[in-house]
């Protein structure tokens, strides 16, 4: 897939899964079951033990009917090997120009994390393609609309507050997607076995989205 495929991707179903699994056989089951509910973005977190492997058993299973990017990203190397492991987009916690820098050297989404709006336009004018904004807890869906009143042109993503109760808000605020962790998926729906469940709450999280852009 090209980058502007992955792009609309994450625009059009507005929610990117966060999953930190213990093994690859989980989040394979766990993306069976929330790509039946709609969402069709799963970020696998480099603190996931083998992350590079799952990454790139995921992408030979699924090929573009679901994509997978590296999450955790702290530097430019770490990035690189997940490129290479074939991770779609990349996100990191924090403000890294060089990591930046090095995804769009090779055309692959990342977004930064920012919490200021001096890091968010600066992520921004590096070349960022969408801001994580983190920790989105701290402000809610009002920060994203703060920063969004002089900076209007900023693609963002609130990770971290994100639910069922605040998703349809931050569409609403402004965001363009939402990163969902637990609240989504979670180590003990994934031990369980719970696939209905993850499922319905895929369904719900997308319908909210919907929502919140007045669909």
């Amino acid at each position: 897939m090209d980058k502007v495929e992955i792009l609309n991707i994450i625009r059009e179903t507005g929610v990117i899964a966060i999953i930190r699994a213990h093994s690859s056989d989980q989040l394979i089951a766990a993306a069976d079951a929330i790509k039946l509910g709609g969402v069709r973005a799963i970020e696998v977190t480099m603190t996931t033990p083998g992350a590079l492997g799952v990454i790139a058993e995921a992408k030979a299973r699924y090929g573009s009917d679901v994509i997978f990017g590296a999450g955790t990203v702290l530097d430019p190397e770490t990035g690189r090997a997940a490129i290479l492991a074939g991770a779609d987009f990349v996100v990191s916690p924090t403000l890294n120009l060089e990591l930046v820098e090095l995804c769009n050297r090779y055309s692959i989404p990342v977004a930064p994390g920012c919490y200021s709006p001096t890091e968010v336009l600066t992520g921004w004018e590096a070349g960022a393609d969408f801001i994580k904004l983190f920790p989105a807890s701290v402000g809610g869906p009002s920060l994203v609309k703060a920063i969004l009143a002089p900076l209007p042109q900023v693609r963002i993503i609130p990770v971290g507050g994100v639910n069922l109760d605040t998703a349809a808000d931050f569409i609403r605020k402004g965001a363009a997607a939402l990163g969902v962790g637990s609240s989504l998926v979670n180590q003990k729906l994934l031990d369980e076995g719970d696939l209905d469940e993850l499922t319905r709450r895929a369904a719900a999280y997308i319908q909210e989205v919907r929502k919140g852009r007045g669909l």
